[in-house]
């Protein structure tokens, strides 16, 4: 991790490391110093060398020492109120063990332990997301209550925007039933400390970035989900919001340094959301100023990444939670409202010490121009964000368009026309919905078909599918929090329990069987997850595509399999007639139907193949 350049120290000067023990002159001060708090409670050997921010009292007349085998203290910062203290350590090179951190005074002094741990040293930690995997988007809170005796006091399930009980030990609980469903990752809504804010439920306006939430339960027991997971091959996401902190932070009454925050609580700007003004080369900064120094909403305050003491706390509470839960991913929040150049050094730093990790940005937004604009792979405005991928909103909103709205399929194709624009569009997230959209069954009005063809398109098209916790069973839900509903079964006053398959309606056991019946199609045909795609027919309700490892048709030394889907979304029946010569078919005579296995056999002849497909249906072919 790099270090700041050097600063004046508030407590005077500090000394180099004499046996192990590295020292700042301190000050006389008329009371003893405390210190109550440290960030990050602990680091690991052989990480880059860590930035701790401690909390407490009269630290700014103190003289600062941490004890321990090879360790230094390289220099320190103090507030002005003495309320903080940045302490840059070197502990590259030192082995485990626990340090102690002392701040003296001539009227006493205070002491912490910091301990040095030993690395994770299990070679599969980390192993980061790909297009093979299928993710799982949970909100805790609204999921299974697994330890009813933790549940908060002021717990309401009736309250819409309050918190509802859902816990790791709920998510931990139902391992088996995330297994029997098919995916392969699980994303969790973010699990840092949300303090007492009434309707933090969801986990965005944290006010403890080191501590997990309560109502969630224990680090430990978030350790404890973490290996349950990863022993059934289900990997873990967590969910960052660098972005934002929430209202009743302290640092918000009492930053730890000078423009901590963009703006204060009483004079701050609102948040702005035309990502066009960041993507436009000639755009001024009064432009594009809303967008990444706005206060995302009242109660969130902004956060100035720009500060390098901000930079660093953030990069490190990365690292802090991967190294903590044996992280395979990272789904960054509000992605497009930070400052580029931030990005940039977070995965630059993050990348360094976790190669294969993943991260995944949320830019919400329908333009492919837009969502490719932060991908990282590409330099735009001189730099490179370093993004592995972006979630894929555009053909989220395309899916909509088209299967409800009544647009024509053209209009997806044109979307993934444009993965030009993306350094990786095998790796973009697509998804039907998340936790803050309309459920796809309320604004499909129930439709069934519809949700099928949805999950069917998400499931076999290039890039990573996430389902949201609900859609596998058609769980309705409107506009936020209406889309944030319980999950029927996870809670022990519920009349329901659709995590079994008796306790499931028949609709949402169609769709679940519907879902867990593709994630293993899926699974057992590599072409579905890494294949590339070769879009062949797009019409008005019929779109057809192929998933092949490569462009080039059957034969001898194209003996892979390769996958025809083919969707209609009419009412009716339609007949199209698909090109093979020159493509990924060329060549090829045998198309099984998978799914639905009795669907009818497409004719093939004069270069053409002949298909007549069902009205709302979507047809997977196995093609050799």
């Amino acid at each position: 991790m790099r270090f700041l350049p050097s600063l004046l120290l508030a407590g005077g000067m500090f000394c180099a490391a004499v046996a192990g023990r590295a020292q700042a002159r301190c000050q006389a001060a008329g009371q003893a110093p405390k210190i109550d708090k440290v960030d990050p409670p602990g680091w690991w050997s052989g990480l880059p060398d860590p930035m701790l921010l401690v909390h407490g009292e009269n630290l700014n007349h103190s003289c600062f020492t941490v004890d321990g085998r090879g360790v230094s203290l390289i220099r320190a910062q103090e507030s002005d109120n003495g309320h903080w203290a940045f302490l840059w350590l070197r502990t590259s090179d030192a082995s485990p063990q626990t340090l102690w951190i002392t701040a003296r005074s001539d009227h006493g002094r205070a002491r912490s332990a910091f301990p040095l741990a030993a690395r994770n040293s299990d070679p599969n930690a980390h192993r980061g997301l790909s297009p093979a995997d299928a993710l799982y988007l949970i909100m805790t809170d609204r999921f299974a209550d697994g330890d009813v005796a933790g549940d908060a006091p002021g717990d309401d399930r009736t309250a819409p925007r309050g918190w509802h009980g859902g816990d790791f030990a709920g998510i931990e609980n139902h391992v088996d039933y995330l297994h029997q469903l098919g995916v392969t990752a699980v994303w969790l809504t973010p699990v840092a400390s949300n303090g007492s804010m009434p309707e933090s439920y969801h986990g965005y306006a944290a006010t403890d970035l080191y501590a997990v939430d309560p109502h969630f339960g224990t680090l430990q027991q978030y350790q404890r989900l973490s290996n349950a997971l990863h022993a059934r091959g289900i990997k873990l996401v967590i969910d960052l919001a660098p972005n934002h902190v929430g209202v009743q932070h302290p640092w918000v009454l009492d930053p730890p340094a000078p423009e901590w925050f963009h703006g204060t609580l009483q004079h701050h700007l609102a948040a702005e959301h035309d990502f066009y003004q960041l993507v436009d080369p000639h755009a001024p900064p009064s432009a594009w100023r809303g967008i990444t120094q706005g206060w995302f909403t009242n109660a969130m305050p902004d956060l100035n990444q720009a500060n390098p003491l901000v930079a660093q706390y953030l990069i490190q509470n990365a690292i802090w939670w991967v190294e903590t839960a044996n992280l395979d991913g990272i789904r960054l929040d509000t992605f497009p409202y930070i400052d580029r150049a931030f990005w940039r050094d977070f995965h630059a730093q993050l990348h360094a010490v976790y190669p294969h990790l993943t991260t995944v940005g949320e830019i919400f937004d329908r333009d492919p121009e837009v969502t490719s604009f932060f991908a990282g792979g590409v330099v735009h405005n001189g730099i490179d964000t370093g993004l592995d991928t972006p979630f894929d909103f555009p053909v989220f909103f395309a899916l909509r368009d088209v299967l409800i709205a009544g647009r024509p399929m053209t209009d997806l194709a044109r979307v993934l026309r444009q993965d030009a624009l993306y350094p990786h569009p095998e790796r973009l997230v697509t998804f039907i919905g998340n936790h803050d959209t309309t459920r796809f069954i309320t604004e499909a009005q129930g439709s069934l078909p519809k949700l099928k063809l949805a999950l069917g398109l998400i499931l076999t098209l290039r890039g990573m599918p996430m389902i949201y916790s609900g859609d596998e069973i058609a769980m309705p839900g409107g506009r936020d929090p209406d889309d944030r509903r319980d999950f029927p079964g996870g809670f022990a006053s519920d009349s329901q329990n659709a995590f079994t398959q008796a306790g499931r309606t028949a609709a949402q056991q169609d769709i679940f069987a519907w879902n867990s019946g593709l994630l293993a199609l899926r699974a057992s045909h590599p072409a579905l997850e890494t294949g590339l795609e070769q879009n062949l027919y797009a019409g008005s309700d019929v779109f057809a595509f192929v998933r092949s490892p490569g462009s080039a048709g059957c034969g001898p030394d194209h003996a892979a399999e390769r996958m025809l889907i083919v969707v209609n979304k009419a009412q009716h029946k339609e007949s199209i007639d698909l090109p093979m010569e020159g493509t990924a078919l060329a060549g090829c005579r045998d198309f099984n139907a998978v799914v639905p296995a009795k669907a009818e056999e497409p004719v093939a002849g004069e270069g053409k193949l002949h298909i007549e497909e069902d009205a709302e249906s979507i047809t997977i072919f196995a093609v050799n």
